[in-house]
């Protein structure tokens, strides 16, 4: 991050124009980004020390105990098992790293929800969406066709879009995900489109490794010319190792034959566990052998966001205060208000921060009075019942003086 920190902000090409960042120092998401946002973390990243160390320290500790114990084995057999051993290590940490440090399939929010023109053909929910403009009315969920087949795909109102077909918005990360599958906690990152080849990469390559550190170990023990129990006795360290992972292998075991089994009929977990095709036929199953294809032979999807681009940072402060103070109710002015550049005048353009900026904390316990010490009414800081109250009392107000004005008009009249 340090080596990166003077390339994170352009400096200004006009006098008038706003500095501009890096869009990953300013996405909305709870990701983290190193090596000046090429490296995507999810926000529970640091748990990938946790999966190296229970991943890297026995299967280091298995193959320092081969190297020691090569004098006394067979020369090729003693070589050949240590440097297996050690690529199946490199190779279980090195796809660890790339499903966590990958961007899984983030999709690009957007800065205003959608015109209600472009969905209102394609709209099959009555619900309507609780959006921030009062005047936009979005369906909740609109139908899409997928292979021929219908899929509902649902409004997200946290990145104002609807999800493409498969994704989800994950709750950990804050990101609607291409091809959502889940958000594991062992690599802290999403899996999704992106990296989800690495993953089963990863889950295939540690049952591997532990089904050849048991084996392995087991015959060190059997190798010895004494009875078991004496040998597991003498050798505590492969004890150890064999039952780490005979305990292991049940999970990461078990977790690569579900994989499989999800690749094989074209499912994410997210779509499996919710049972999408239970009584319906799956849009996406195009058979064992295209499937098998689509995630290992396929090429890997592009990034519909660089992270590492120019954008101005915007400023939000003011519509988070309005969203606290009244609850999510938008006040309605003669100017319109922007999700993402704040209030903006009839002109179309963004009043200045001075004036978005204000503190009006102080109006409801001092009300602003003229001259006279009457109350000035202003309908923004006053509810609708009161100002009835005090609308009512002004046209009170108003008959009486009418009725003396021409009670005065009439007695003139006499007069003459």
């Amino acid at each position: 991050m340090g080596g990166h920190k003077n390339q994170d902000f352009a400096p200004p090409t006009k006098c008038m124009d706003p500095p501009k960042t890096r869009l990953y120092k300013v996405w909305k998401g709870r990701n983290k980004f190193l090596c000046g946002g090429r490296l995507i973390f999810g926000p529970d990243g640091a748990s990938v020390f946790l999966s190296t160390f229970l991943i890297g320290a026995p299967a280091l500790t298995f193959c320092v105990k081969m190297l020691l114990r090569i004098p006394k084995l067979d020369f090729v057999y003693g070589h050949v098992v240590l440097i297996v051993g050690f690529v199946l290590t490199f190779l279980d940490l090195i796809f660890l790293f790339m499903t966590s440090a990958r961007n899984p399939g983030i999709v690009p929010r957007n800065s205003r929800p959608p015109d209600s023109d472009s969905t209102s053909t394609s709209m099959t929910s009555m619900e309507w969406i609780n959006s921030a403009t009062p005047e936009l009315k979005l369906p909740k969920t609109k139908d899409v066709f997928v292979n021929g087949y219908t899929v509902r795909v649902k409004y997200c109102d946290t990145c104002m879009l609807y999800r493409p077909p498969r994704a989800s918005h994950c709750s950990i990360c804050n990101n609607c995900v291409q091809r959502f599958d889940h958000h594991c906690p062992w690599v802290g990152q999403c899996i999704g489109v992106r990296n989800y080849r690495t993953f089963i990469l990863f889950v295939s390559t540690s049952t591997i490794l532990c089904v050849y550190v048991f084996t392995f170990s087991l015959l060190n023990l059997l190798r010895e010319p004494c009875h078991i129990w004496t040998a597991m006795s003498r050798d505590i360290v492969s004890v150890i190792l064999i039952v780490y992972c005979f305990i292991s292998v049940w999970f990461v075991g078990g977790l690569t034959v579900f994989h499989l089994y999800l690749i094989c009929t074209n499912q994410t977990t997210y779509e499996n566990f919710r049972y999408r095709y239970d009584k319906r036929e799956n849009p996406y199953n195009q058979g064992i052998i295209k499937n098998l294809k689509e995630i290992f032979f396929s090429k890997t999807v592009p990034s519909l966001v660089n992270f590492r681009e120019w954008v101005i940072e915007e400023d939000d402060s003011f519509i988070e205060s309005v969203t606290r103070k009244f609850g999510g109710d938008i006040i309605k002015t003669n100017g319109k208000i922007d999700l993402e550049l704040g209030i903006l005048g009839k002109d179309g353009k963004p009043l200045p921060h001075v004036l978005q900026n204000l503190d009006y904390n102080g109006i409801d316990d001092s009300l602003k009075k003229d001259k006279g010490g009457k109350v000035n009414l202003d309908p923004y800081f006053f509810p609708t019942d009161q100002e009835e109250k005090f609308g009512a009392g002004d046209s009170t107000v108003n008959d009486d003086v009418t009725d003396v004005s021409s009670h005065r008009t009439s007695t003139d009249a006499l007069r003459r």
